[in-house]
């Protein structure tokens, strides 16, 4: 059976992630920054009838947490197939460029970025071992650079007070997700960025226009990738996102 581990899955469309790979035939490991919530969001699954999922405490904002959560798997498990970056924060509302504090910008960075890349380094050996390893780093088209700077995009005005903080922190997950696909380009690595859109979650208050179902749909297609897939690239449901 192939593993997957999936952060943040203890709700939102982590969780719908989670319960996707799990009918998919995959042993889910839910990634929880709170024990407690990590293993309701299991038991959930499991009066559901899956019994293919677990829970792993893990906080990607804390470096301790992150290798602990390596060790309790390397107990586990000899290999993982597919690592979903799902984890992250919003940060502080308003994000005015001009006036957003930079205790702001750590926060969220150290959370989205400097976890998320954390993660993947601690993760990396395990999948090394799988026949075909997979990354998906969850992003978001507010982290669009070209589609931010286009003033024909039709998000291009509703997006912007995101866009100082969360959308440059998954600018720079997009970054390295080039990065890390470029490094892994010979082997059979797929790694890639995928945006959910505008989901409605607690994220954003249930503003969203997607169902979790929708929003998890192309990030557990890019998780599932064949050896002939794309690497090194951002998708939504409707296709590939320009950078």
């Amino acid at each position: 059976m192939k593993t997957v581990l999936i952060t943040g899955a203890n709700k939102g469309i982590g969780f719908e992630t989670a319960k996707q790979m799990a009918a998919l035939g995959y042993f889910v490991y839910l990634g929880s920054r709170d024990k407690q919530k990590g293993e309701t969001a299991v038991a959930i699954l499991n009066e559901m009838g899956f019994t293919n999922v677990a829970p792993l405490r893990i906080d990607i904002s804390d470096s301790a947490s992150i290798k602990k959560a390596r060790a309790e798997m390397e107990k586990k498990i000899e290999s993982l197939d597919v690592l979903i970056n799902n984890a992250g924060i919003l940060g502080n509302m308003p994000q005015e460029p001009s006036i957003t504090s930079i205790e702001n910008y750590k926060t969220v960075f150290q959370t989205n970025v400097f976890g998320t890349i954390e993660v993947t380094q601690q993760f990396l050996e395990l999948l090394e071992k799988s026949e075909s390893p997979r990354i998906v780093n969850v992003s978001s088209e507010v982290g669009s650079l070209t589609e931010n700077s286009d003033p024909t995009w039709s998000k291009y005005d509703s997006v912007k007070p995101f866009f100082a903080v969360y959308g440059v922190s998954k600018s720079a997950v997009n970054a390295y997700t080039i990065a890390l696909a470029y490094q892994l380009r010979n082997t059979n690595f797929k790694v890639n960025s995928v945006t959910p859109g505008h989901t409605a979650t607690d994220f954003n208050n249930y503003k969203g226009i997607k169902t979790v179902e929708e929003g998890a749909k192309p990030i557990v297609k890019c998780a599932t990738l064949s050896n002939e897939g794309a690497t090194g690239k951002f998708y939504s449901e409707e296709g590939e996102v320009r950078w």
